[in-house]
């Protein structure tokens, strides 16, 4: 058997109709769903996740600025920045590109932009929502999370009952999605450095996935063909020039039953689902002035 590819393109193709709806019809009502990024200094890297960001944005019919910050700014300089986004009814979602340069490092960026325009979903008042239990996904929850059940759900993945084994823990992707799959009634073990025998844990499970940081970790030998497991793999890794992801698809691609690919997986799914929270903050926003 030859594993089925999770693709994000359909998936984002069709999520993409929808939000292009919803951000026509805050128009009609005299608004245009705008977001900020706010980035310090030139990373390559960041430069490029931002261009996705626009790309979508702009194709649903939102508005897009980026404000590109010295490297050198003081913590006073660029607290400006955010607080003057903040109290601009026009700004509707901010996201400060991660990392910022070592002089903002003791800042909780977390807790920045305000609750109501974090569509990143980091802010404490937008997770504490996972905590409480939600399963409504039209909140501003935490981006790769959103994205990874969207793109279970688009390709009829049961997650109810399931068997879930979150490798990796950290509190952009591991926790939060293991919060939101144990909202959905899923049975979740959260995986790391320290656990015993991962394979115990991967062979039995129906759902995996892979957010480690470490290209190809996982292995056929960590899957049981006849447990048809399902993988998602998080994974952004760069090896000889070339991007793959913490689970090494060309050998474990004969012994699961699915398994979304790196490049064109789970990061498309988290910046669609970027765009989402932007347009939901804005119909918030918009339903608040009413």
């Amino acid at each position: 058997m030859t594993a089925r590819l999770l693709a994000a393109r359909p998936a984002v193709e069709k999520i993409k109709i929808d939000l292009a709806l919803r951000c026509e019809s805050l128009k009609q009502k005299g608004v245009t769903p705008s977001m900020s990024v706010i980035l310090v200094g030139e990373n390559p890297a960041s430069l490029s996740y931002i261009r996705n960001k626009r790309k979508i944005c702009e194709e649903v019919g939102g508005k897009f600025a980026l404000h590109q910050l010295p490297v050198d700014i003081s913590t006073e300089a660029f607290l400006a920045e955010v607080k003057k986004l903040n109290i601009d009814k026009t700004v509707h979602g901010i996201i400060i590109q991660l990392p910022v340069p070592n002089q903002l490092k003791h800042l909780n960026i977390a807790d920045l932009v305000i609750a109501e325009k974090d569509i990143d979903g980091f802010h404490g008042e937008n997770t504490k929502k996972l905590y409480e239990g939600t399963t409504d996904m039209k909140l501003l929850l935490p981006c790769t999370p959103k994205g990874i059940i969207a793109l279970l759900k688009y390709y009829d993945v049961p997650i109810a009952g399931q068997d879930v084994v979150v490798i990796g823990r950290s509190l952009i992707v591991g926790k939060p999605v293991s919060m939101l799959l144990s909202n959905m009634h899923a049975t979740v073990t959260i995986a790391h450095s320290k656990t015993k025998d991962l394979k115990s844990y991967t062979r039995k499970a129906d759902i995996v996935i892979a957010a480690v940081g470490i290209p190809n970790f996982l292995k056929a030998s960590h899957f049981d063909p006849a447990t048809k497991t399902t993988v998602i793999d998080v994974g952004i890794n760069s090896v000889d020039g070339k991007l793959c992801g913490d689970v090494d698809l060309k050998d474990c691609e004969n012994v699961v039953d699915s398994i979304s690919p790196v490049p064109g997986g789970v990061g498309p799914m988290t910046v669609v689902s970027l765009i989402e929270n932007m347009i939901t903050a804005c119909e918030a926003q918009l339903k608040g002035k009413v």
